[in-house]
């Protein structure tokens, strides 16, 4: 049943769900309602999975139309605010509530349209179908953001405030092999990393835009070395997200969806000594999952450190603005002697 519900919802559905044709004119407060679930819906005590331990998630409700289709995030260093955009043209902040380690709810959120170079919201799906963001300075309260897009492929420098974003303030230059991207399948995943022997550098990858050996294609745009990277594929996954590790690596989400076999998610870490020019990349799985697990369409992903050293991972899932589909957010610690090895604690 699990498996009919994922084809369902994933393919059927978003034939019949359309993203909202507005946007709102501005930032809004929206009350968030919070389910916990279990990521091993049969074991709830089971909470190692791959090489990450499951912290908590829940599945979220809002009490607004343009609540949903979260294709990326960014937190505060202590894990406490939340920053997410929307492929529908908004963004969402929120706080994290917790209870004790255990991710409990989201509380102060708001709700605000992304804005176009005319200072307006933008509502056409060929200009605000963002799938990428990363901080270049600031926090998800304040600060400045790069958002990726597809469909009209380009990368734009936001400056944001806890009432708006934008309008653009820039624009970051594409490679030139990014002309060969599909509509459909642009800038999916950037990661601006801020630390180690790349700081400086933005890592990026298509969805899925294949070179001559089949491997995924991405660049290195800026920083010492920029060139283009590739990403080993393993059993056809797309990349959906990407996210900077205090150690100056990434970690990298991707999604795969079979009519036969449902949907399944993956997260890789890519550590700093892999990202370089004319490299394959393989890095090492942390997880792999299918819908017999408590997942949907994870296309987010942030990292945050705590004080200790632990290094969290919380997901989000784009729903697709369908009625079959969930927004869920979860959280999953990489073991201190994995993560601890470098940089510095938040």
């Amino acid at each position: 049943m699990a498996l009919v519900a994922s084809a369902a919802s994933l393919v059927i559905l978003p034939a019949l769900a359309d993203k909202p044709p507005a946007a709102p004119d501005r930032a809004m407060p929206v009350k968030i309602t919070a389910i916990p679930i279990d990521f091993d819906r049969e074991h709830p005590d089971q909470k190692q999975f791959g090489k990450l331990i499951y912290r908590g998630g829940l599945n979220l409700f809002a009490n607004s139309s343009f609540f949903g289709g979260y294709s990326e995030m960014v937190l505060d260093p202590n894990g406490t605010t939340l920053l997410a955009v929307s492929d529908a043209g908004t963004w969402l902040r929120a706080t994290l509530d917790y209870d004790g380690r255990v991710l409990k709810g989201l509380s102060n959120a708001v709700l605000g349209p992304l804005l176009g170079k005319d200072g307006k919201p933008l509502v056409d799906d060929q200009y605000r179908d963002s799938e990428g963001m990363t901080l270049v300075d600031g926090d998800p309260k304040q600060g400045t953001a790069l958002v990726s897009f597809e469909r009209k492929h380009r990368i734009w420098r936001y400056p944001f405030t806890e009432e708006k974003f934008g309008p653009p303030s820039g624009e970051v230059p594409l490679p030139a092999g990014a002309k060969a991207m599909n509509a459909n399948r642009g800038l999916e995943a950037i990661a601006l990393i801020r630390e180690g022997r790349l700081k400086g550098t933005l890592v990026a990858f298509s969805e899925r835009l294949p070179d001559k050996r089949g491997n995924l294609t991405g660049w290195l745009i800026g920083g010492p070395t920029p060139g283009t990277i590739a990403l080993k594929p393993i059993e056809g996954f797309d990349i959906t997200d990407a996210a900077p590790l205090p150690d100056g690596g990434i970690v990298i989400l991707e999604r795969r969806f079979r009519y036969s076999e449902g949907i399944k998610m993956r997260i890789r870490r890519v550590s700093a000594a892999e990202l370089k020019p004319g490299a394959a990349i393989e890095g090492e799985v942390l997880l792999e999952a299918t819908d017999n697990l408590n997942i949907d369409n994870m296309e987010a992903i942030g990292v945050h450190r705590r004080a200790s050293g632990e290094t969290i991972l919380t997901l989000m899932s784009d729903d697709n603005f369908s009625p079959l589909q969930r927004t869920l957010i979860m959280q999953f610690t990489l073991p201190e002697a994995k993560s601890a090895a470098a940089g510095s604690a938040n």
